[in-house]
């Protein structure tokens, strides 16, 4: 089978592969249908590493995808050949402190699609993952929305474990999909107002048309005068979307007393500068978000009933063999990219 593999710093070649099989009773062989590119495959696209996460070359990254269910294990009783699904990438061990805790997302053995050191991502025209991950989607589903729901249930998480969201004022700072995705979750549990920055107008206008109550270009507009003189009690809440000290920083100056950082954008420093006074003065707590947990079902509830409308988020799509298009476009944030979708 075809797989598309990094083979070096911006570098990407199709190579023919082993076709996988199932060795367990409870595995799913699956035929990708789409693929999401996501910020952090960027990473380990334009620098090889997130943190001590480092790619060994060749290596097959993605973990956004929706594919058909072309056979299963013994044992598989949930989904079936045929079957279009929603793939959840984290596969937890189940028995560690943190899975028993409730807490899979830290499972001290996880393996996740796409990430180095403990599996190949969905880059690859078939995969195999354990029925728990395997999600069938009902009829009225798309496949984008299906890959789509990994990003946007980061996005409910982060909602969920900040603030009661009903009648908040919020911030969102870098209004990529993670942002986006916060957006939409933070309106369908009843935000008020929703401040968004970025730097790129395409993604403002996005924003604006999906619900942002001001969304303001942080390279030629005071987002904190402009927004402090909006709500002078300053915010609830402000999600940190883009890893970028000068976010954190201003996240910080917006956030009223008591209010909650969250920290969800994946910085490419290794240490955040936190200023002691401000935030033992407001007593802010910080937080930091951990891609999803327990919230993929809730989010594709969400897509299936309507409430959450993901159409705005996909702007780009290429076939497989042009996947290196997809990351060029997305690591250098041309022309207006919100997300590039790969089909097989």
């Amino acid at each position: 089978m075809k797989a598309m593999m990094l083979t070096g710093i911006r570098r990407m070649e199709m190579l023919e592969v082993p076709e996988p099989k199932i060795i367990n009773d409870r595995d799913v062989k699956i035929r990708m249908d789409v693929v999401g590119v996501c910020g952090s495959d960027i990473h380990y696209y334009t620098t090889g590493r997130i943190g001590s996460q480092v790619v060994r070359y060749p290596f097959p990254v993605g973990h956004e995808g929706a594919g058909t269910v072309v056979e299963t294990g013994k044992k598989v009783t949930r989904v079936k050949p045929g079957d279009r699904i929603a793939i959840e990438p984290a596969m937890p061990c189940g028995e560690c402190d943190q899975c028993l805790a409730g807490r899979p997302h830290t499972c001290r053995k996880l393996r996740f699609l796409g990430c180095p050191g403990q599996a190949e991502g969905c880059l690859q025209e078939y995969i195999i993952m354990p029925e728990s991950s395997c999600y069938p989607l009902p009829e009225n589903m798309t496949a984008d929305q299906a890959a789509i729901s990994e990003p946007l249930a980061i996005g409910v998480y982060a909602v969920q474990q900040s603030v009661p969201m009903k009648g908040k004022q919020i911030g969102i700072l870098g209004f990529g999909p993670i942002g986006m995705s916060v957006l939409l979750a933070a309106q369908a549990e009843g935000a008020e107002r929703i401040f968004v920055t970025d730097k790129i107008d395409a993604r403002l206008s996005i924003a604006k048309k999906s619900g942002a109550f001001q969304a303001l270009n942080v390279t030629r507009e005071p987002v904190t005068e402009i927004i402090s003189k909006e709500e002078p009690l300053l915010l609830d809440a402000v999600f940190e979307c883009c890893g970028q000290q000068e976010a954190l920083d201003q996240a910080i100056d917006l956030l009223k007393p008591g209010g909650k950082l969250m920290i969800i954008g994946i910085p490419e420093f290794d240490r955040w500068s936190v200023p002691v006074d401000k935030t033992r003065h407001k007593e802010i707590c910080i937080q930091n978000v951990r891609r999803q947990n327990h919230c993929l079902e809730k989010t594709l509830h969400y897509l299936s009933s309507g409430k959450i409308d993901v159409s705005l988020m996909p702007t780009h799509r290429f076939s497989f063999e042009k996947a290196k298009d997809a990351f060029d476009l997305v690591a250098e944030y041309r022309d207006g990219v919100m997300k590039a979708m790969i089909d097989f």
